[in-house]
């Protein structure tokens, strides 16, 4: 049961956040090979956002983050679009040395057999004997991503259908921390309350910023930016889970284009390290995922250490 609560925490970290290794804007926080090399954001020189002049305050932008539901949306209607998937994945050892990868590239239709994979190549040691992966990560990897390019568009879905068994609960909760930053996620022990980082008694322990810029050099954006205070103690910044939250906002209508988050905590139950950036683009007016990168360290203990990181881009949208 806590093996599972674990890695059911850890792909939380498979969060749903904002452009990442962009041009440099966030730091590689993990010293080692970076997938993600697609550069989408770039800042203006006169970066800092006077947010009064545009009628908008902090409020304005911690409840479009809170109550927002486009990035789930943007996931469902995927499905119902052909798309080109081009996924790379790499593990580590402690080293940091590339130990193994896999890269693919799939084909999803919305109707008939929906996934064709165009290509893929593999090399080191990432399955057992029995075809599973060595690694959980991998593992919740092919759960969110090739579990979705393999089904089709229903636009019945329901939300609120119970879960088969309980590893699929935990997984759920996931999610509300990918595509709901800012809620609470419910039911993992030592996790819960570090999620709601806009509550009164958190707030005191953030930094907000604003900038402005362009994204694929031509939608205008807001940057929103939401990080620990420098000036904490070690044992107060130690136990706060979410170290930086940024959020894109589409200037004209203030629709949320993408998120990177920042995660670090260490106690008896959990060691984890993790950086992500997912980014999306209009296709039809429609917002669709195109970008998701990940780097992450995860440590239980009596169990061996998983490094990884993955990039995953859509391409070629059309109905």
């Amino acid at each position: 049961m806590k093996k599972t609560i674990f890695w059911a925490v850890a792909f939380v970290v498979f969060a749903f956040a904002m452009l990442g290794a962009v041009k440099k804007p966030y730091a590689q926080q993990i010293p080692r090979f970076n997938p993600d090399t697609v550069l989408t954001f770039k800042m203006e020189q006169d970066a800092v956002v006077k947010i009064g002049k545009a009628g908008l305050d902090v409020e304005d932008f911690i409840h479009q983050i809170v109550t927002d539901t486009i990035f789930y949306e943007a996931f469902r209607l995927m499905k119902k679009y052909h798309f080109t998937a081009e996924n790379q994945i790499y593990t580590y050892n402690k080293k940091n040395k590339i130990t193994g990868s896999i890269k693919r590239k799939l084909q999803h239709s919305p109707a008939g057999q929906h996934l064709k994979i165009l290509e893929e190549r593999s090399s080191g040691n990432l399955r057992k004997k029995n075809g599973d992966y060595q690694l959980k990560t991998l593992e919740l990897f092919d759960h969110l991503f090739m579990g979705a390019y393999q089904s089709g568009y229903s636009p019945n879905t329901n939300t609120g259908a119970k879960h088969e068994s309980k590893n699929d609960g935990y997984k759920e909760k996931l999610k509300t921390l990918i595509f709901s930053p800012g809620r609470p996620v419910k039911g993992i022990p030592l996790i819960s309350g570090k999620t709601e980082i806009f509550t009164p008694n958190m707030r005191q322990y953030y930094d907000y910023a604003f900038a402005k810029g362009m994204y694929l050099d031509s939608i205008p954006v807001y940057r929103f930016k939401v990080t620990v205070k420098p000036d904490l103690g070690s044992w107060t910044e130690d136990g706060i889970m979410i170290k930086e939250l940024t959020t894109i906002f589409d200037q004209r209508n203030f629709q949320i284009l993408g998120r990177y988050i920042d995660m670090k905590l260490n106690n008896l139950a959990f060691d984890f390290d993790v950086q992500m950036n997912i980014e999306m683009s209009y296709f039809n007016e429609e917002l669709l995922p195109t970008k998701v990168s990940y780097q992450g360290n995860w440590n239980v203990p009596f169990k061996k250490e998983e490094r990884a990181s993955f990039l995953v881009l859509h391409k070629n949208y059309r109905l």
